[in-house]
């Protein structure tokens, strides 16, 4: 989270207040040659590379130890009309779009892919960049203690519990780059991206978390930037960056909640839960609560029960696609009801869990400090589960910030108007992660930057993804050609 310097006495000032003895941009010398080779993984294109670029882990310290970013690069595919190069900026904290270029690329139009070298990475912390870990137990990296589902009662007592018991976890691990991921540290980051690419300047489609991340270094180097699409946007207000990233979840599940139950009660569907779309919800929330008081067992699974916060979770994770979701979260309502269990979801291996762990942690912990007392929590808690039951206080709850051994080291990145008008924002109105109230806060803060188009869509990822025809040709348009709406945009 980084703010415009724009002058060299605001620069020197600026060094001071937060401690950098770094310049504004990075240049080609900051940085050595990439040396592109082969990437590992399968189905890639095989024209895409990966290259390591060495990175200050502290800019605070830029002639300290160094980290490795890995980049990927899928080359423009007609010379002659290239504008320069497309990062693709991954959501999270935690992921990486390594794979993006041929991925996601691949459904770009030829307008798009001729215009630019599209450009992946995998940012500080994630592997197969320099990783960081932490030796969280097995238990702690269930999906819901990522996320801090409270007691069945309300009780945040097991919260605190393992907010520490996981801070602990990090502090044993004695490694440094833990206190150095962060948003602004990714900004930064991608600044020397673009230095050892050699352009002068970058373009860039952020998703999701992404979304921050760009609106970061679009606020730190305002002049290196040239066309930038944020889709599925992340409130950018600073005060509420410490847990905005879980506040959003409340108005996100409520505004996805009525489309599910539309589909759960069509008639035809195989999955159909009621007869009517105002029977879903209450079915829901009775379901849930039987859960809390009699959980299933389910070999395999983390927890190894159907409780009601399993429940709770496989909902919020099934409203980022419905496609799939839908059906996901349909089929063990079903079986919840009957008393049955689906077969065991399968889970990545834990060392790659703990790595996502250890950087989602690191992230959120050090971009803003959070509250340590366990009475702010269960105030939010007991307040979050009467207002919206069916998430049932959890975007309220500690997580492991609430014990943090370290704290951030610079105050959180603040978006302002200030700047080139170089920004399109792509949104859907019901999206779970992002909800469209946030997204126009970032859009209010970025002011004349800035155009907005909202697609009447449901899902999580707006551009050629969960969104509208008219809002992919929109956003493929500006890229391609750098026009944009006159004005905010709804597509249908």
């Amino acid at each position: 989270m980084k703010q415009i310097k724009r002058n060299a006495s605001l620069i020197a000032a600026s060094a001071l207040l937060f401690g950098l003895a770094v310049p504004l941009t990075a240049s080609a010398a900051d940085t050595e040659p990439l040396e592109w080779t082969k990437c590992e993984g399968t189905g890639l294109d095989p024209r895409q590379r990966c290259a390591t670029l060495s990175v200050p882990m502290n800019y605070a310290d830029p002639g300290g130890r160094k980290i490795d970013i890995v980049l990927s690069r899928l080359p423009s595919e007609k010379p002659s009309a290239r504008r320069g190069a497309l990062l693709m900026i991954p959501g999270g904290p935690g992921g990486d779009s390594l794979a993006g270029p041929s991925e996601t690329g691949r459904h770009l139009p030829r307008s798009v892919r001729d215009a630019y070298d599209l450009i992946g990475f995998a940012p500080r912390g994630n592997s197969p960049s320099t990783p960081v870990s932490c030796d969280f137990d097995r238990s702690d990296l269930a999906r819901t203690k990522l996320l801090p589902w409270p007691a069945a009662g309300g009780s945040v007592a097991e919260n605190m519990a393992a907010a520490r018991r996981m801070s602990d976890a990090c502090a044993r691990a004695g490694d440094e780059l833990l206190q150095h991921v962060s948003t602004k540290n990714n900004a930064r980051d991608i600044d020397r991206i673009r230095a050892a690419l050699g352009e002068r300047k970058l373009s860039a489609w952020g998703v999701s978390y992404g979304t921050y991340v760009g609106a970061a270094y679009r606020e730190m180097f305002p002049r290196r930037t040239d066309r930038i699409v944020l889709d599925s946007n992340d409130h950018p207000d600073p005060v509420q960056g410490q847990r905005a990233w879980l506040a959003a979840f409340e108005v996100g599940v409520e505004d996805n909640f009525p489309e599910f139950a539309k589909w759960a009660s069509r008639p035809g569907n195989p999955h159909r839960l009621a007869r009517s779309a105002a029977e879903v919800r209450p079915l829901f929330l009775r379901l849930a609560a039987r859960l809390d008081r009699t959980p299933i067992p389910w070999p395999g699974s983390n927890p190894e029960e159907l409780n009601g916060n399993v429940l709770r979770q496989t909902m919020l994770d099934g409203f980022y696609d419905p496609a799939d979701g839908y059906p996901a979260v349909a089929e063990l309502m079903l079986a919840a009801k009957k008393g049955t269990v689906p077969p065991a979801p399968q889970a990545p291996p834990d060392p790659v869990l703990r790595n996502y762990a250890a950087v989602v942690a690191a992230t959120v912990c050090n971009d803003a400090a959070w509250p340590r007392s366990a009475a702010v929590y269960r105030k939010d808690v007991a307040t979050g589960r009467l207002k919206y039951p069916l998430t049932a206080g959890m975007p309220r709850n500690a997580m492991v910030c609430a014990a943090w051994p370290w704290q951030p080291k610079e105050p959180p990145v603040r978006v302002t108007d200030r700047g080139p008008s170089d920004v399109l924002l792509i949104q859907n109105e019901r999206d779970v992660a992002t909800p469209l109230s946030g997204a126009l806060k970032l859009r209010e803060a970025l002011g004349r930057r800035a155009v907005m188009v909202t697609n009447d869509a449901t899902g999580h990822g707006a551009y050629l993804d969960n969104g509208t025809t008219c809002g992919d040709t929109l956003v493929s348009r500006f890229l391609a050609t750098g026009e944009r709406p006159r004005k905010d945009t709804d597509c249908h």
